[in-house]
């Protein structure tokens, strides 16, 4: 039959859901659905981490149905206050640093963010007993990535090598801990979302080859060029490279299944299939193809930058999504062109100053579309 996506998002409906890490890229994604979907949401997270920002951008601050905190995840005592005045019946937690190379610079904020702030958010739960659907949102980097060409299973070791991979790992094994130590015996499901690498309009993060393409774009028109020079770091990297509503609807997904059944508790893994895990150089070669289509007056190209003593990064990383499928009937809706696709139509409304918002819906309209096509 398929997942049915507007019964999950009926489902939020008058729910009160509590988001940590909201104003990133995916956040503000996921708290914009779920504004939309009539949820209650109450978001507790640092300033927006980017300028630009899609929080800042879209103004969700002024938006009716979301109370907004502004504070650390590291802060035990304001996030232990603003969990219990929220008394929220769902938690999706993203809180994080989530890029690798800074997690070189600084790894002790990584781990203490990452893993510390797990810790915090699993204890809120276990003191507010209003919470019945908790889901903490990981990586695809948790595994110890030994580069074969397999997909990477729920089942397999979990030991990231990079600071941040491994908070991440860490930040699943407090998960368990917390589930066998305190939530067996409450009516509280709890999940962990290992989600490949999302691309989609309104990411401007540091470090993250679509975000630098649209840096590139932006550096032209500001020095009045006629072409953006795209400068690819690891071209030859395999990554499952999935538009963000993907790991978003399966989230709200996981968390609304559970709450009703906690049968559904457990890991899940959320990528594309291995047609769409695509290398790097792939991917940019898309981006600028369909960037050049829809635009006469300002051209892409990309090249390779080779970097000395660059820190390790895995070349080569995939997902197996079976359980995932097997256990909710699930498939991914869109193939990488379509993502890429989407991102490029987001990106070029929001540089000519157009409605990202009507992009936005008219985006998740299309995908829930498809996803109703699945039904048939």
């Amino acid at each position: 039959m398929g997942v049915n996506y507007k019964e999950v998002l009926n489902f939020y409906k008058d729910k009160s859901v509590l988001i940590t890490g909201n104003t990133g890229f995916k956040g503000s994604w996921l708290t914009y659905i779920l504004l939309s979907a009539g949820a209650n949401v109450t978001g507790y997270s640092l300033k927006p981490p980017t300028d630009p920002s899609l929080f800042v951008l879209l103004e969700l601050e002024k938006e009716e149905g979301l109370r907004q905190w502004y504070s650390d995840i590291r802060d035990i005592e304001g996030l232990n206050r603003t969990v219990a005045l929220a008394r929220p019946e769902i938690v999706f937690h993203l809180a994080a640093q989530p890029i690798v190379r800074e997690s070189y610079k600084n790894p002790v904020d990584t781990y203490f963010t990452n893993v510390m702030g797990t810790v915090h958010i699993c204890e809120a739960v276990r003191l507010v007993p209003s919470v019945r659907s908790f889901l903490n949102i990981t990586t695809d980097k948790v595994y110890r990535n030994v580069e074969w060409e397999y997909g990477y299973r729920e089942i397999d070791e979990l030991d990231g090598m990079d600071p941040y991979s491994n908070s991440k790992s860490c930040s699943e094994l407090v998960t368990h801990s917390y589930i066998d130590s305190f939530y067996k015996n409450r009516n509280v499901a709890v999940s962990t979302a290992r989600a490949g690498n999302v691309i989609g309009g309104g990411d401007f993060s540091m470090d993250r080859i679509i975000p630098d393409c649209v840096r590139s774009l932006l550096d032209a028109v500001s020095n009045k060029q006629s072409e953006a020079f795209i400068e690819v770091r690891n071209p030859y990297s395999t990554r499952p490279y999935e538009h963000v509503l993907e790991p978003l609807f399966v989230y709200l997904m996981i968390a609304a299944k559970q709450f009703e059944d906690r049968s559904y508790a457990g890991c899940y893994n959320v990528g594309p299939d291995d047609v769409d895990c695509v290398k790097t150089r792939d991917l940019t070669d898309s981006f600028c193809c369909l960037w050049n289509e829809k635009n006469e007056g300002l051209r892409a190209s990309w090249n390779s930058k080779a970097e000395k003593n660059a820190p390790h990064e895995a070349n080569y990383l995939k997902l197996d999504c079976s359980r995932l499928k097997h256990t909710f009937d699930w498939k991914p809706r869109w193939h990488i062109v379509d993502a890429i696709e989407h991102t490029v139509n987001w990106t070029k409304i929001w540089m000519e100053g157009g409605d990202i918002k009507a992009e936005m819906n008219r985006e998740i309209e299309e995908f829930m579309k498809v996803s109703d096509e699945c039904l048939i």
